[in-house]
């Protein structure tokens, strides 16, 4: 065993896996790699629970470095200008699983899961019995206590035998080249040099390590990389291909080239500003001197020459996951043909990799010279500085983003969803492909506009940018309605037009109107409670319904969590006191239950909303309270209860029928597609039902005899005790 290697566990608490049908969906995990690790083992675990409903499900679990990893399951299109990698992910059957990924970069791991997509049935919570997947991610590393520091341009002696060698160097700042060498190398007295060189640390979905294979001679044995990245350690490790019990010898030698850059500060600015206009920045943003135009070669400054334009962009936070960066000037980099302009872009934070990266460029018509293209690159951890070797925008580790303007397009957008968290540059060079010789003097002024969003253009009508969070980490996402599907809810392949939202909200609302056939009834049967009752539920159901719409058709006129309680209380209410009436109670009692009811009504929808039995204990309470006054009144006068058969075939029986069919539709056929029909057939059949079983009136009672209470004259009156009628 490597006394030099320890290794350390991590665990996060266990999550219960959803039907994916959005980004919010997915369960997300966030690790920390610690540094100097060589070994990263993730242990995937799912426990499902038992029953009938329980079947071996198919997995999705995502793996990405630095940022939560960006997924499309469904298939969905991204906005237009959006690049993205396809992210790592395996897919699970088993309970456990292991993945090894061998010097992961230090910093932020995600790991995110998901059940299949969703079948896009609405179930009633608590009605129909559902498996539970619980999924946890734990990380395993073995890392390195003991490192060898390599310092630019000495040589460090390294003996390897069985055991690998673990070295690292510090790459700093402006660093425009590395190069790696491996100089005396011997194996047991005879030349070559059989040594297996891992530079670099492993990221997921992508991976840029370096790999250097050493078996010719030794003065072979190098390997340059440009554009390294900035301000972090570069971990290098070294293994022997020679076999066992085979020593070998070398001494690693690295070089590091840096250049200086021309700093553009507000000082700057700020001295040129007086005496210097806009389209004149140049000179003033240029190193003093008449040498400027061989700024890329002989312009020396502590000397070094010049590699770059470096502006400071100021970062300015605006809110969460919410970031503005702009130059000193607020608005224009000046871009010439032999250095590159650079910008640095902080989003390394820990809480920046959760929204998205958008970038813009764009040049005035007057500034852009015929013939020329302003080259651009986006990368993340040192900027892209060989525009004049090749225009592929890849450093030593990462493969960057291209942007181009010209006189034919001046203007050019980026998306970058969830950006790695880490320093981000802007690069940019005027190149001349047809003739060179013409940017020797030409400079262009590009406007930028970069910023950091939560939701590109806030999701859109038909979205609502959400702001999701575990255990302290923040990231955000699109919740589409309507039908419109996508990242930033930008895919019209399934919405639905403004025609079709009318008609949802009209069939949601004009379905609530069959109420006024149990007012009516519950009005000319003196029942006014019950009717108090539909006409509290037909009212808030409407606008309810009205405000639950997506997309154009909404009108709210409360807030929507108190239209849905109102909703879903006088829904559980009506049927309360629906059964309650035709229980034929005696008053005091009836109301008395009906109050005690509706409290505990609105005690439990305030508990869980969505719970069926919250609403359905309640109502079968009332049931059992029903059928009990049935059956004593059957026994009591020895005969069916009630006794009319045209009662029971014309009124009870429908009545039941359009409850049952009701309940079925509300349990079982509701889908996110069919959900404006079926509802609409549940407003109607619950309103309808509750016509056909209210109780008819009094034989000895006139109808609308309510209103009679209103003037003074003789009423009829009943004795409950007695049941018998007297003139008072």
């Amino acid at each position: 065993a490597d006394i030099r290697l320890v290794s350390e566990q991590f665990s996060q608490s266990p999550q219960k896996l959803s039907f994916y049908s959005w980004y919010g969906s997915a369960r997300l995990y966030r690790f920390r790699v610690p540094p100097d690790t060589v070994l990263l083992r993730w242990l995937l675990q799912v426990a499902q629970g038992g029953g009938p409903t329980c079947a071996n499900l198919e997995i999705t679990v995502y793996f990405r470095y630095g940022a939560p990893p960006v997924i499309n399951p469904l298939g969905t299109s991204f906005p237009a200008n959006t690049s993205m990698q396809p992210s790592f992910l395996i897919k699970m059957l088993q309970s456990n699983t292991s993945i090894n990924v061998s010097h992961p970069a230090p910093g932020d791991w995600f790991v995110a899961a998901h059940l299949p997509p969703s079948s896009q049935k609405i179930e009633v919570k608590g009605f129909i019995p559902t498996c539970a997947y619980i999924f946890q991610p734990d990380m395993l590393v073995v890392r390195v206590v003991e490192v060898s520091i390599l310092e630019p341009d000495t040589p460090l002696p390294q003996t390897l035998l069985s055991q690998p060698g673990y070295l690292k160097i510090f790459v700093p700042e402006f660093t425009q080249e590395l190069r790696l060498e491996l100089q005396g190398c011997v194996s047991n007295g005879s030349r070559g040099c059989p040594v297996h060189l891992t530079v670099g640390s492993a990221t997921l979905p992508s991976n840029f390590q370096k790999v250097l294979t050493c078996t010719g001679p030794a003065q072979a044995c190098r390997l340059l990389l440009p554009s390294p990245p900035w301000d972090r350690w570069l971990q290098v490790t070294a293994k022997s291909l020679a076999g066992p019990r085979v020593l070998v010898a070398f001494s690693a030698v690295a070089s590091l080239t840096a250049c200086r850059p021309w700093i553009v500060n507000f000082q700057h600015l700020l001295q040129n500003s007086s005496n210097q206009s806009r389209n004149n920045t140049s000179a003033g943003l240029l190193p003093p001197g008449p040498g400027w135009r061989g700024l890329g070669g002989s312009s020396r400054v502590g000397g070094g020459p010049f590699c770059l334009l470096s502006y400071q962009a100021v970062r300015e936070d605006v809110d969460v996951v919410s970031v503005h960066f702009r130059p000193p000037d607020r608005a224009s980099v000046l871009v010439r043909s032999d250095v590159p302009a650079v910008m640095r872009l902080q989003l390394s934070t820990g809480m920046d990799s959760g929204g998205s990266l958008t970038i813009a460029l764009w040049a005035n018509e007057s500034v852009m010279p015929n013939n020329t293209w302003v080259k651009a690159c986006v990368n993340a951890a040192s900027p892209f500085l060989s525009f004049s070797a090749a225009l592929n925008c890849t450093t030593a580790f990462f493969q960057g983003y291209p942007l181009s303007l010209s006189t034919v397009s001046r203007k050019a957008h980026l998306i970058i969803p969830y950006p790695e968290t880490d320093s981000w540059y802007l690069s940019l060079q005027l190149v001349c492909p047809q003739s060179p010789e013409g940017c020797e003097e030409a400079s262009v002024l590009v406007e930028t506009a970069l910023s950091l969003v939560p939701c590109l253009n806030d999701c859109g009508p038909y979205g609502q940018c959400l702001l999701l969070r575990r255990h302290g980490y923040l990231y955000a996402g699109c919740s589409c309605k309507a039908g419109w599907r996508g990242w930033s809810c930008t895919d019209n392949s399934t919405a639905q037009t403004l025609a079709q939202q009318q008609v949802a909200v009209l069939l949601l609302t004009l379905s609530n109107l069959v109420f006024l056939a149990p007012i009516a009834l519950s009005v000319h049967r003196c029942l006014l409670v019950e009717a108090s009752v539909y006409a509290y539920t037909m009212f808030f159901s409407t606008f309810y319904h009205a405000c639950d719409q997506p997309g154009e058709a909404v009108l709210c006129i409360l807030s929507y969590d108190t239209l849905q309680y109102c909703d879903f209380l006088g829904s559980g209410v009506s049927i309360w006191a629906t059964i309650l009436c035709m229980a034929r109670l005696k008053a005091a009692l009836k109301y008395v239950l009906l109050l005690l009811g509706t409290l505990v009504l609105a005690m439990t929808l305030q508990l869980d909303r969505r719970g069926a039995w919250n609403m359905m204990g309640p109502c079968l309470f009332a049931l059992v309270v029903m059928v009990t006054m049935w059956v004593y009144r059957c026994g009591h006068r020895r005969r069916c209860y009630p006794p009319s058969w045209q009662r029971w075939a014309f009124y009870l029986l429908p009545g039941i029928s359009m409850a049952a069919v009701a309940i079925a539709i509300y349990a079982s056929m509701m889908t996110s597609d069919n959900y404006y029909y079926t509802h609409s057939i549940w407003h109607m059949l619950l309103a309808g039902s509750a016509a056909f079983l209210l109780p008819p009136r009094d034989k000895h009672a006139e109808p609308w005899a309510c209103s009679q209470g209103l003037a003074c004259h003789y009423q009829i009156c009943k004795n409950h005790r007695e049941e018998l009628y007297t003139v008072t």
